[in-house]
Formats: C-alpha cells, sequence, structure tokens
C-alpha cells in the first residue's frame, strides 16, 4: 500500500471516529469480545462452513471484529477460504473500498481469485440485501396488473391505489384504523395536506427511496413551502416518527447508506411482525378430505385474498394421548364459520377434533391452509403467470380461493416467510425440499440460499472445501445423501450442488467407489449430455478428479514436509537403535525364555505399529508414499469403473 493510500485511510479513519463519538454514524465493525463471536472468528479462520452457517442462524454480527481488530471477513480472506468469504458476503458482510476494513481485506486477500470475489461484492457494485424486497413492494404502488390493492386513499382529487396489509404493517394509524373498521375500502386525506405530501408518505412506507429535491422539484418556494409543512403533518398523522428525518438530504454516502439500510431494517420488522401475528397466526390445520369446506369471506380482518394449501407427506399412527403432552400447533378444525355481520373473522375454529380416547389410530392425513397476499405472492413467477392469466385463481369470489402447493407444511411455511421478510432461516432436514419447492416457483434467490445451507452444513463436521479428514474419513452418522443432493444440483441447475456434491464425494472416494449406486450416479452424469459420443467427457467423473487432485495436494502442503520428514527419520532411527538392542538382548543365552517370549512380542508390537499401508492394503515407507499410491490407486479405479460402464472420458 502506497504512503499517499495510507494517509488517505487514516485521514478517512480520523473522520469516521469523529462521526461517530458525535453520534452522527453507527461503529459498523464494533468491538465483540462474546464467546459465539470468538467461536464464528476461528470457524471462519478454519474455513469451517458449517459452523460458519450455524452462526449466521444464531444471529451472530457479521460485521464485528474481535480483541485483535480482525473482522471474519477479513481472517477468511487471509487464510484463503473462499466458500467460507463467499458465505460471508452473500450474508451481508462489507467489503467496501476506502474504507479502512474494507482496504485491509482487499489488501490482505490470499489470492487474486479472493480478491476479485471481494471487489465484485464492494459496496459500490452490489445492493443492499433487502433491496429485492424492497423494490417489490415499491413496484406494488405502479402496477396496474394483476391487481392487488384494495383500498383506495384521496387527496386533492389524486387517487392512491394501496394495500391494507401494506400499510397496516408499516403505520400504527392505519393499523389502529383498519383494525376497527377493516372492510374500509376509502379514505380521504383533509385538504390541509396536499398531494405531493402523501404521495412523499406512501412512497416512503413502500420502500421507495424518497429524497426531499425530488418531492420538491419543480416547485416555487411557496409551493415547496406547502408540500414541507404537509409532509411534516402526514407524518405525525401517521405515526411515521422518522419520515421527515430520513427523506433529508445527506451529502455523506456512507450517512446515506446507513439511514437507507436502517430504514429497510425496520420496514422489514414490521412486516415480519404483521407476517407472524396475522399469516401464521391464522393458518389451519384440518383433515384433508375437509379442506373443502373451509368457506373464508374475501372481506376479512387480516386483508388475505388467496389460501394456499400443503398437505403432510403421509398418514402415521399416533396414541392420542401424547396429543396432550404435545406443544401447541396451529389451530385444528373440523367446520369453519363464515364471517358474521359483526365482522367477526371468517377461518375461526368451532370445535376441537381430539380424541380423548387413549387407545392408538391411525390419524387420518391433515392439511395446512395459509392465508395470504397476492401481492406478495407476485414475487415468484409461478403465481405473476397465474394471478395474471385467465385460470380461475385469477378471478375474484366471493370466499376465497384455495391453492395446493405441491410441498410440505413447513416448506410453504418457509417459502411464505422468505416471500413476506426476505428471511430463509431453515434447517438441513427441510433444504432439498425447500430448492425444489423454489424452483418450481421460480423463487431464484430462495433456491440459492437453499443451495448455501445444503452446502455449508451438509458436510458431517468438515468444510467441504478443506476438509480435516483429507484421508477420506466420515462421520459414523453422514449429514446428508449425497447421491440424492448432486441429483437435486442437475434436476434444479443449480451449479453450487453439483460442485459441492463432487468434491464431498471426492474428499471421500474410497468409501464411494466400489458402491454400485455410484456408477449408477457416473452413468446418469454421462447419459446427461445430449447426443453423446465416445469421447465425450462425462462431467461428474471430471470434477471429482479435480477435487481428488486438491484433496491430495492440499493433505501434502498442509503436513509440513521438512518438519515431517525430520521427525520421520528421527522415529525410524529410535526405532531401529530399540530393535537392535531388544534382539540382541533377547538372543543372549542368559536370557530366561520367558523374558524372551515377552521381548520378541514387544518388538512384534513395536513393528506393527510403525506399519504404514496403502489403500491395496500394501505396507509403505511413509503417510507421503501412502498419499501418492492412494491417488493413484483411486485413479485407477476410476479408469476401471469407466471401462467397466463402456465410458470413454
Amino acid at each position: 500500500m502506497d504512503v499517499k493510500k495510507k494517509h488517505e485511510i487514516e485521514a478517512a479513519l480520523a473522520t469516521e471516529a469523529q462521526a461517530i463519538s458525535s453520534g452522527q454514524l453507527k461503529e459498523e465493525n464494533p468491538l465483540d469480545v462474546s464467546e459465539d463471536f470468538r467461536a464464528f472468528c476461528e470457524a471462519c479462520r478454519r474455513g469451517d462452513l458449517k459452523v460458519c452457517q450455524e452462526k449466521i442462524s444464531e444471529g451472530v454480527n457479521i460485521n464485528a471484529r474481535d480483541k485483535f481488530d480482525y473482522t471474519p471477513l477479513i481472517l477468511a480472506s487471509l487464510c484463503g477460504h473462499y466458500e467460507v468469504i463467499r458465505l460471508l458476503l452473500e450474508n451481508g458482510a462489507l467489503c467496501e473500498r476506502d474504507t479502512f476494513q474494507g482496504e485491509r481485506c482487499l489488501y490482505n486477500a490470499l489470492n487474486d481469485r479472493i480478491r476479485n470475489l471481494l471487489l465484485s461484492y464492494d459496496y459500490a457494485k452490489s445492493t443492499n440485501p433487502l433491496q429485492p424486497l424492497a423494490a417489490h413492494i415499491t413496484s406494488l404502488l405502479t402496477r396496474p396488473t394483476p391487481k392487488t390493492t384494495d383500498i383506495t386513499i384521496t387527496a386533492y382529487g389524486q387517487e392512491f391505489q394501496l394495500h391494507k396489509f401494506i400499510l397496516a404493517a408499516r403505520s400504527p394509524y392505519f393499523a389502529k384504523k383498519l383494525a376497527t373498521a377493516p372492510s374500509t375500502t376509502t379514505w380521504k386525506l383533509p385538504h390541509s395536506i396536499p398531494a405531493e405530501a402523501l404521495g412523499v408518505a406512501l412512497q416512503y412506507l413502500y420502500f421507495q427511496e424518497v429524497t426531499i429535491r425530488r418531492a420538491l422539484f419543480g416547485l416555487s418556494d411557496e409551493q415547496e413551502l406547502v408540500v414541507l409543512n404537509g409532509i411534516d403533518k402526514i407524518g405525525k398523522q401517521l405515526e411515521i416518527e422518522r419520515l421527515f428525518e430520513d427523506i433529508t438530504e445527506v451529502s455523506d454516502r456512507r450517512l446515506l447508506r446507513q439511514r437507507r439500510g436502517d430504514e429497510l431494517e425496520r420496514g422489514r420488522d414490521q412486516l415480519d411482525i404483521w407476517f407472524r401475528e396475522n399469516v401464521l397466526r391464522h393458518k389451519m390445520t384440518v383433515d384433508t378430505d375437509k379442506v373443502d369446506n373451509i368457506q373464508w369471506d374475501r372481506d376479512n380482518s387480516i386483508f388475505a385474498d388467496i389460501l394456499l394449501r400443503a398437505d403432510d407427506d403421509e398418514e402415521h399412527d399416533n396414541p392420542d394421548s401424547d396429543q396432550t403432552n404435545r406443544s401447541p400447533g396451529p389451530l385444528e378444525v373440523s367446520v369453519l364459520p363464515v364471517r358474521n355481520t359483526a365482522g367477526a373473522l371468517l377461518g375461526l375454529p368451532v370445535r376441537n377434533v381430539r380424541s380423548r380416547s387413549p387407545s392408538r389410530r391411525r390419524r387420518p392425513k391433515r392439511s395446512t391452509v395459509y392465508p395470504a397476499h397476492r401481492a406478495m405472492l407476485l414475487r415468484s413467477e409461478y403465481f405473476l403467470t397465474m394471478f395474471s392469466s385467465q385460470f380461475k385463481e385469477a378471478q375474484d369470489t366471493k370466499t376465497l380461493q384455495i391453492i395446493t402447493i405441491d410441498c410440505s407444511p413447513a416448506v410453504l411455511e418457509t417459502i411464505l416467510t422468505f416471500m413476506y421478510t426476505e428471511r430463509a432461516d431453515f434447517g438441513l432436514d427441510i433444504a432439498i425440499d425447500v430448492l425444489f419447492a423454489a424452483d418450481q416457483l421460480f423463487i431464484e434467490k430462495l433456491k440459492q440460499r437453499a443451495a448455501i445451507i445444503i452446502s455449508a452444513l451438509g458436510n458431517g463436521s468438515t468444510s467441504a472445501v478443506e476438509s480435516s479428514n483429507p484421508r477420506g474419513e466420515t462421520d459414523k452418522d453422514e449429514a446428508v445423501d449425497i447421491y440424492e443432493v448432486i441429483r437435486a444440483g442437475w434436476d434444479t441447475r443449480v451449479q453450487r450442488l453439483e460442485e459441492f456434491a463432487a468434491r464431498y464425494i471426492a474428499y471421500r472416494l474410497e468409501n464411494y467407489i466400489d458402491q454400485p449406486e455410484f456408477a449408477e450416479l457416473v452413468q446418469e452424469s454421462a447419459n446427461r449430455v445430449k447426443a453423446r459420443q465416445e469421447t465425450d467427457t462425462v462431467e461428474l467423473v471430471d470434477d471429482i478428479r479435480y477435487y481428488l487432485s486438491e484433496r491430495f495436494r492440499l493433505r501434502f502442503e498442509d503436513s509440513g514436509l521438512d518438519g515431517m520428514m525430520d521427525e520421520d527419520a528421527a522415529l525410524k532411527a529410535s526405532q531401529a537403535d530399540l530393535l537392535d538392542s531388544m534382539n540382541h538382548f533377547a538372543l543372549a543365552d542368559e536370557a530366561p525364555q520367558e523374558m524372551k517370549t515377552d521381548i520378541q512380542s514387544a518388538v512384534d508390537q513395536q513393528i506393527a505399529a510403525g506399519v504404514i499401508r496403502n489403500l491395496d492394503g500394501e505396507e509403505v515407507g511413509d503417510e507421503f508414499a501412502q498419499d501418492a499410491m492412494n491417488y493413484q490407486i483411486l485413479l485407477g479405479k476410476i479408469d476401471t469403473l469407466l471401462e467397466r460402464l463402456n465410458l470413454d472420458a
């Protein structure tokens, strides 16, 4: 780093420190000395994807710094863990140029591949992780079709077509007003507030990036004053506390970014709360053969305009006595009443269906139904096409239509949570199911999130990039079915999963190479190439060969050749001296026969303990020879398999 650049960074750092101390800016990299953060940093240093993903899911501050002034991203960059770096960046780790920590991260990157990855996520070239959610909600202000609005607000003759659930989630004023009168379809603004001021407030509620300069563009001084007063009034009336402050122009790029990020986070949290207290709270679990009895009026207090249904995978036996001990779940109903004239919400249960009999019985298949809003479902190309068509699902009916989604309730709940809040925290147990459902619904970002979880958590106690068991050892209980993972990657066209699966198998190839299932997988990979010629490549085999070479190369480099050779030589010398002395004594005439037998047994044990064998069971000189031979053995087994399958790759 040149001197001029260093002085510029130091000056920027001093200015930043002053702004933070005065309360203008928040500390983006606060000190964190907690045990959880220490474990997170250690995982980043080691390249442990599994622990990194777990800590991120637990809510650790991904941009904090440890007592040595290192952020997780700097540690991963310094140690060269590409996959960990990608995971951190995809989850919001900052690497902004012209900032102290950003420049440190770039400067300390182990190689150009990592540096280029960091630059691709530089703030100037990327967007806020919540931007897709914000962009969608903003688009609802001007989206003419399909029609999803349910309330019209008028000011000075200008009409705004809006959504009750967004207004209720974002404005305490509308939340209270619509709670007492959910059937309200129109609202007129007092004449003291101009339409321009209302427009600014609504854009703000709909996550649009608004500035006073844009709001006042083209107005006279007198008109500007009227609009500014109107913005102040409408902000107070709708109880939008930060409206005027957040739309004020600032020249500092970081402060502007901070304000925007804070507002998106606050807005997302408001939607999250509303989603959980309304959509999830009113989900219904019923016997599948009674789903058609659900009658939910279109005029309901949570403003839902569609119902989504997911069925349990299969029927199962449950002792009814166990139901008394289980934790509370969704409402279980058999008949759902219609909305009454007093405005009571349709869809509340009238009776429980739990039996008090202690005997075991086969419980009928169950379905879970979720109330939802088409406006949010439009984030999926699948629903956008459906609701924009002439299909019956796009037609308005007196009672809400039910759309069945081919997935489990847990997966559907994950999908809805993502579409409403951009949050996608789910476990490995449903990750592949989420992957397939997101692929079916054309939700690309959720697909990628599922792939991240599978590739980060699906590797047992080791990372997929730098396995701590490079000799092919695996956990007793495999975390994933790797055959299922690679086929899922093929079916959903997710390259990340194909790479992960090939690396996973390569690091454990001796456990898979002789399995019939592995041979079937190789054959499937070959068959995926259309009009395949005999000389065409088999992609899976090529990838496994590449990661196999990486495995043994890393094994060799990480072992510390010089040190191990010195230690090995010393060990062999000591073993030789011991064996010579023991043999000399054992052969002496004065040694008792019993002692001779004990000594010979000890000699045999010493020899056995020092034997190193390759995968074919042959004795080799040392671990380096073992690795070299094992590498050739595994390559030979791949060639043998290809010959047996009549594949030339």
